[in-house]
């Protein structure tokens, strides 16, 4: 698929190369309303988003990087990358399954973050571009990789449709009984990369959960479930995210502001089902988040501290927010949390959808 309009300005070239021994590249995904989508199969990262704004101004509303190199070697390993087999935290990265205890990778403080070091987000996956809005990425994670059981083959379908969606489709089967938790880690400017970026304190949002899962000073779930009601965490109605970010409640200081898993609403277990929505004042650029997990981990980019990024755009803090569609986190040790078991002959299946638009 030779590169169409090509609105990102990035070079396939500076993809192309042998990591693990395996062909990285990159891919891009159009539609007929001039939307472009570029992804690597290093970590399936989503490297440029490409939308207008309400003046008809096309820019990336994704933060990644301009080659591959600068993806490996980024000081935000997980940026806008697939992450698996464990989306979030472990705590302490143990787990018990069939009573075997599992001891995990701590990447995290004391625990277990995103699959470890070498997860799926530092992964070269194998592609197939079927057309000009479809990759399929697949990856076979063998026994005890990072710990985990069983030996996982996992395929994400990336597809960008006419309504400017992007759906991100999760297919996963294993020959042990094993855990998964996939996600999309997308760390997303609706103002547009920049140096440097604007903060996204003022983008307005939405999430259709009535409870959130509060978590302990080292971010692992307490266990409780708790309403979001008259708490900074109350987003059922639009606020703007920056509006109590630095409220005095101890859970925003554990979270170093919004880093929390929310309930989503659900009619039913596995509906495809409107879990969030972002709108950024200025430009007029909207996100939709769909998605058929119980949860979404809204997360503020509490971390970042200015890092260099594509063409010259810097990432400050606070300058993204990411909607990590999953199940919750450290649920293996919680056992009223959905399971995130899968056994052989079983599939584990996952759809989240990002729908951008304008106001």
């Amino acid at each position: 698929m030779e590169n169409k309009t090509n609105l990102s300005g990035l070079r396939r070239e500076d993809f192309q190369k042998k990591v693990q021994g395996k062909d990285v590249d990159l891919f891009f995904l159009y539609n007929e309303n001039g939307m472009e989508v570029a992804i690597t199969n290093y970590g399936g990262a989503l490297v440029a988003i490409i939308v207008p704004d309400k003046g008809g101004n096309f820019a990336n509303v994704i933060q990644s990087h301009d080659n591959i190199d600068d993806c490996v070697s980024s000081p935000e390993p997980f940026l806008s990358t697939l992450v698996g087999r464990y989306g979030n935290r472990i705590a302490k990265g143990r787990f018990t399954l069939n009573n075997k205890e599992y001891q995990l990778a701590i990447n995290n403080g004391p625990n277990h973050l995103h699959g470890g070091p070498t997860g799926f987000h530092a992964r070269v996956w194998d592609a197939e571009q079927i057309n000009d809005h479809t990759l399929v990425l697949r990856y076979v994670s063998a026994y005890y990789q990072e710990g985990f059981p069983g030996e996982l083959s996992m395929t994400v379908m990336y597809t960008l449709n006419n309504d400017n969606e992007l759906l991100i489709d999760y297919k996963g089967t294993t020959n042990k009984k094993t855990i998964v938790n996939m996600t999309s880690h997308g760390f997303f400017s609706l103002a547009g990369i920049a140096n440097p970026t604007p903060s996204a304190m003022d983008v307005i949002c939405q999430i259709n959960a009535d409870f959130y899962l509060p978590i302990d000073e080292t971010s692992i779930p307490t266990g409780e479930i708790r309403k979001v009601e008259g708490t900074p965490f109350d987003f059922r109605e639009p606020h703007a995210v920056g509006e109590r970010i630095d409220a005095d409640h101890e859970q925003i200081k554990n979270g170093a502001g919004y880093d929390h898993c929310y309930v989503l609403n659900k009619r039913e277990p596995g509906e495809l089902s409107f879990a969030a929505k972002i709108t950024e004042p200025k430009s007029g650029r909207t996100m939709e988040v769909y998605t058929t997990e119980p949860g979404v981990q809204f997360y503020s980019d509490n971390w970042a501290d200015g890092y260099k990024g594509q063409h010259g755009a810097t990432f400050g803090r606070r300058s993204a927010l990411c909607f990590e569609a999953q199940h919750f986190p450290d649920s293996p040790n919680h056992p009223y949390f959905p399971s995130v078991v899968l056994k052989p002959g079983q599939v584990y299946t996952q759809k989240t959808i990002y729908k951008f638009g304008i106001i």
